[in-house]
């Protein structure tokens, strides 16, 4: 193992870290998350259902591309 994965692992986790804190403080405002238009939502008349957040998903990833292309390009 070379020191470099070393560095990946620890930077993952304080992102992990950081999401949890925003999570944790910020969870009670971000509650439309998972509730955009376009998500699809299916449910049942016996209590069953399907739910697939495709929009949430998408604005997500489009977030995260800009964030890491933001690091990439600083560091």
């Amino acid at each position: 193992m070379n020191s470099t994965l070393g560095k990946y692992i620890i930077l993952i986790g304080v992102a992990i870290i950081l999401i949890g804190l925003i999570v944790y403080f910020f969870g009670d405002k971000l509650n439309w998350l998972g509730r955009l238009p376009g998500d699809i939502r299916v449910e049942g008349k016996n209590g069953g259902g399907f739910y697939f957040p495709i929009v949430t998903c998408i604005i997500v990833s489009i977030v995260l591309n800009l964030l890491i292309g933001l690091i990439r390009r600083f560091f």
